[in-house]
């Protein structure tokens, strides 16, 4: 398909359904010269969840218009962000991560073998990398540095050194993954300037930042890992799907914060092309749409039901998380499951039994220095 792409098509392509892109002028002179090198990060911390389908399809996006695109596991960058993956836990979460992006690609039809995966940790610990780390840290202010992670790393009462050099990482990562481009949410539009204002002081080239909108979790806000009432993860059973879909905020008429509108419009339209409503013959049969603003006027105007909504998304979801639940019902993959992320109640229970034994421990030992003495 790229082949048959002029340069603007290709351009339109690849930024179709962005929020913002700083850089136009420099996508559109590489892309008449040869294939646009894009990479997208993903710090490997809490599960990910059908939100990350925004990226994927935009990735599939990027790979039809004939893009060199790179994923990176940001191992590293999971433990600088206030510890939300435990440095033990760091390669299991890695191994986690690939096998369920992997399984979220092949269920939207991606060709893995036109992605290059890369772990942060394969080259942020050489040396050229961490000098420049000490060269990036002698030039950013802290200013700088809090503000570019504001929206990114976990804001705490008291910060931690490792949540000011995140944005900084990411930053030098464009250089060392070689891209044109860096791929991200919206949220990271700050750690995008801070790279543009301080790579070139590196003698590096300032690169072009594309960003995805924000997409409203099921509550109205953020769709995050650490909040499960705002999330569908990838691996729950249909049950689990109809009942959180069921509780979701999707008011009649309202298309503002609609995380369940918002999911039509980038991921299933993208993907598809169109979107079908399921509703009972006596209130009109199904409709197929093929454009989004359509759904949307249609839901605006209350000739779409949210019940009717949430069945239709229910469906094309179920189809999409399918083959990902299936694959991870292998042993292997339940086995990596349990073990990347532990059941919390069993390491607490664990720990309070560590510790009572190591108590014991403590008073056999002070028992034993006391005969000792005594003898």
């Amino acid at each position: 398909m790229a082949d048959q792409l002029s340069p603007d098509e290709k351009f339109d392509l690849i930024t179709r359904n962005l929020q913002e892109v700083l850089g136009e002028e420099k996508l559109k002179q590489v892309l008449q010269e040869r294939e646009l090198k894009v990479y997208w990060g993903t710090a490997t911390t809490g599960k990910p969840h059908v939100a990350y389908f925004v990226p994927m399809s935009k990735i599939a996006d990027f790979l039809k218009a004939g893009c060199e695109v790179t994923i990176l596991f940001a191992d590293l960058h999971a433990y600088l962000d206030n510890m939300k993956a435990p440095w033990e836990l760091l390669e299991l979460r890695v191994k986690y991560y690939e096998q369920v992006i992997k399984a979220m690609l092949e269920s939207i039809g991606v060709p893995l073998e036109k992605l290059k995966f890369v772990k942060g940790t394969d080259y942020q610990l050489s040396r050229e990398y961490t000098l420049d780390v000490y060269r990036l840290s002698s030039m950013v202010t802290e200013h700088d540095a809090k503000k570019a992670g504001a929206e990114v790393v976990k804001q705490v009462e008291h910060p931690l050194l490792s949540g000011l050099l995140y944005p900084g990482l990411q930053a030098l990562d464009e250089e060392y993954l070689k891209v044109d481009a860096q791929f991200g949410g919206v949220d990271q539009r700050k750690i995008f300037t801070l790279a543009e204002k301080y790579l070139p002081s590196l003698g590096y080239a300032k690169r072009a930042h594309l960003m995805n909108p924000m997409v409203p979790g099921l509550t109205g806000a953020k769709m995050s890992s650490s909040e499960e009432e705002s999330k569908i993860d990838l691996l729950d059973s249909r049950e689990d799907v109809k009942k959180k879909l069921k509780k979701a905020f999707c008011e009649p008429g309202n298309i503002q914060n609609n995380g369940v509108l918002s999911f039509v419009k980038y991921v299933l339209f993208p993907l598809h092309g169109d979107f079908c409503i399921k509703r009972d013959p006596k209130w009109g049969g199904d409709k197929i749409y093929t454009v989004f603003e359509d759904v949307e006027k249609d839901f605006a105007e209350e000739m779409i039901h949210p019940g009717d909504l949430k069945a239709s998304v229910e469906v094309a979801l179920n189809q999409l998380l399918e083959p990902i639940r299936k694959k991870f019902a292998l042993p292997e993959l339940r086995k990596l499951t349990n073990l990347a992320y532990p059941d919390p109640s069993k390491t607490s229970q664990c720990s309070e039994r560590g510790a009572r034994q190591e108590e014991e421990e403590e008073e056999r030992m002070m028992s034993w220095y006391e005969i000792k003495m005594v003898t």
